[in-house]
């Protein structure tokens, strides 16, 4: 009798430590809300694609958040000093430079010189992209994300795509032909977007096809005082700040990732367009 009980007190306290290991009810139910508020915050999707309507779409990438060395040493006195920058926020940015089409969609009409709706619109001011810009965000439902001209500083760092060569390719100006629509291999005119191999983010044409205008306002001394974290530019100046080289360009050194141009915003050529930027929703 006395050894059935003990065996029956042992029983009673495995059962007890056995149940007491696992998860109570309450708890099974935290960990599934918890894991549902990870999966609601894993994060923006890696691309995206806003409608513009006529079956027309524009495609964006999501660019993170990060640190690199803005301008070139070994370049244009404005590409100096070479400094370190910090994008604090991840942005998307248009997979490819807008096309006719997309402005056709957005604005009603295309001015290109080389006719294509899947070319680089061209022949568009900084003020014309701005017009564009302000149609784009009355006729969104993107939840308070706002289009615009990337930075300087944001277009840079996308084009670097994490690297600190002269291009997003590497240092060899050989493999420029693979990359970008320039003066060698372009025959005087602009072509589709897209066919070109991409950078390491997944971006089309940063080196080559048109010019692209930036947000920024221009100053060749700008980098000696520029912040650390996002600059925009100087707060005055005329003119405004270009990117990317274009099949105008004849010199390999025009298309490296520090190399920065300016315009007149209200100048017009066949060679200068723009990459649209949004910003994630809030």
């Amino acid at each position: 009798m006395r050894n059935s009980l003990i065996w029956c007190v042992a029983l009673l306290a495995t059962v007890g430590t056995a149940y007491s290991e696992g998860p109570k009810p309450s708890e099974q139910g935290k960990a599934r809300q918890e894991d549902g508020a990870r999966g609601k915050t894993e994060g923006p999707p890696k691309e995206l694609t806003v409608d513009l309507g006529g079956r027309v779409k524009m495609e964006f990438v999501l660019i993170p958040a990060g640190s690199f060395m803005m301008g070139d040493e070994k370049g244009l006195d404005w590409e100096k000093p070479v400094h370190k920058v910090t994008i604090t926020k991840p942005f998307y940015l248009g997979k490819y430079e807008v096309t006719q089409e997309q402005w056709q969609a957005v604005m009603g009409g295309n001015q290109s010189g080389f006719k294509g709706p899947k070319n680089p619109v061209e022949m568009v001011s900084w003020d014309h992209c701005q017009a564009f810009l302000a149609k784009l965000n009355e006729k969104s439902l993107s939840g308070g994300a706002k289009f615009s001209l990337p930075s300087e500083a944001q277009w840079e760092y996308a084009c670097r795509a994490g690297t600190t060569t002269r291009y997003s390719f590497g240092d060899d100006e050989a493999k420029l032909d693979d990359y970008a629509w320039w003066w060698k291999k372009a025959k005087s005119t602009t072509h589709a977007v897209g066919q070109k191999k991409p950078n390491a983010w997944g971006l089309y044409d940063v080196h080559g096809n048109v010019l692209e205008w930036c947000a920024d306002r221009w100053d060749v001394l700008y980098y000696a005082k520029s912040p650390a974290d996002d600059p925009v530019g100087p707060d005055s100046g005329g003119l405004r700040v270009l990117r990317g080289g274009s099949w105008h360009s004849d010199n390999p050194g025009y298309f490296r990732c520090a190399y920065r141009d300016d315009r007149r915003p209200g100048r017009l050529d066949d060679h200068i367009g723009f990459r649209v930027a949004r910003t994630l929703t809030p």
